[in-house]
């Protein structure tokens, strides 16, 4: 019986896991790595140049055992081979795997990366998704 109790409760922790890595956000993206999935979604939804946003993101690792350690956002222009003229700042969110980067700017139109930089007990893990500004 108590072995039953202990599978049950060791596959309860597993769905839960699975779940929380499948979340997303409403008008967001996800992009995936090997070790693990962002869901992101820029605030406000229209990022215009010249303007100040921030970035909410879900952040799941694909190995339960895997604690984040640090999370970094940035972005640059790989045509102009430049980035931001600002830093972000990344804080927990409250809850598990959610965070909000803060302080981005676009400073002029074209083709930007984002840049993701997840780092655990096992290295920087670096996650890219291509987003244009007119």
């Amino acid at each position: 019986m108590t072995h039953a109790i202990v599978t049950s409760a060791l596959l309860a922790v597993a769905s839960v896991s699975a779940l929380a890595c499948e979340a997303r956000l409403d008008g967001g993206k996800t992009i995936e790595s090997l070790r693990y999935s962002i869901a992101y979604r820029p605030d406000p939804a229209r990022v215009t140049v010249g303007k100040p946003f921030a970035v909410d993101m879900i952040v799941c690792s694909k190995d339960a055992a895997a604690k984040i350690d640090e999370l970094r956002v940035d972005a640059h222009m790989p045509e102009h081979r430049h980035g931001m003229n600002y830093k972000a700042s990344v804080k927990p969110q409250g809850e598990a795997g959610r965070y909000r980067a803060e302080g981005l700017m676009f400073h002029m139109p074209g083709r930007w990366e984002f840049l993701f930089d997840v780092r655990d007990n096992r290295g920087i893990e670096r996650l890219k998704q291509d987003h244009t500004v007119q």
